[in-house]
């Protein structure tokens, strides 16, 4: 017997819902604009979405262009490129910036996801 009622439009827990309208990082590309793709710390091509306008921003900077996709026709796009996964509102950390004097650390940067990383 089960504990718990549920509605018939309750979903399983396991079940992604959709991002819905997401900003995505992007460069222009001549006539056309182009989706940045990234790569997750493993080395997974990612697609990334963001929640809000200021996502990008405060990830990227200020100078980082976007547009506006919904999470379909972001999944359309990055799905050819090799890119299945789709993370929702990463972090951006680094490895702090060394001494003058100091040599560079050589370390990729490396996208952590806040909120939920997608799989198709």
């Amino acid at each position: 017997m089960c504990l718990f009622q549920y509605d018939e439009s309750d979903s399983e827990p396991e079940e992604q819902s959709p991002a819905g309208p997401l900003y995505v990082p992007a460069r222009p590309g001549g006539a056309h604009v182009v989706v940045r793709l990234f790569r997750t710390p493993p080395g997974i091509r990612t697609s990334v979405g963001f929640t809000s306008p200021e996502g990008p921003a405060a990830t990227l900077g200020t100078t980082q262009p976007w547009i506006r996709l919904s999470e379909a026709a972001l999944r359309a796009t990055a799905r050819p490129l090799g890119a299945s996964l789709l993370t929702v509102d990463p972090a951006l950390t680094a490895p702090p910036v060394p001494a003058a004097d100091a040599g560079p650390s050589g370390a990729p940067l490396t996208w952590v996801s806040e909120t939920t990383a997608r799989t198709a």
